[in-house]
């Protein structure tokens, strides 16, 4: 059972996902760290929206901002993510147990039908 921790945690990171920017800066730092100003190279943006984006990504514990002499890379840092998928499976389960129903319900239907209409069939023949 997750802990309210755990939840927090969880309700922070979709919190952070939940910006379409964001996560084109973490699709991006799938390739590797990157400086701020390469980061938002791509986005019709000032720098402090970028920042503004960067900070709830760090706050969530998504990404990283190191400092190595004047270059201060950003990293991605997937941890959160995997709470996000863990949580996920949950329902992945759900809809695969659903499906699976559906296709056992969808098996017996096949069975019955050819029996219903040779029924039908040969109620037909025998009228006559």
């Amino acid at each position: 059972m997750p802990t309210e921790t755990h939840t927090d945690q969880l309700s922070t990171t979709f919190a952070a996902l939940a910006d379409p920017t964001r996560r084109a800066i973490l699709a991006r730092l799938v390739a590797g760290e990157v400086s701020v100003t390469e980061l938002a190279e791509p986005f019709a943006m000032s720098m402090p929206a970028i920042s503004k984006h960067l900070k709830v990504l760090e706050s969530a514990g998504l990404v990283t901002r190191g400092r190595q002499a004047q270059w201060r890379p950003v990293r991605l840092q997937a941890a959160p993510l995997k709470d996000v998928v863990d949580w996920a499976e949950h329902y992945a389960q759900f809809w695969t147990e659903s499906f699976d129903k559906l296709d056992d319900y969808l098996r017996e239907l096949k069975t019955i039908a050819p029996k219903t209409k040779e029924k039908k069939h040969a109620h037909k023949h025998s009228k006559k």
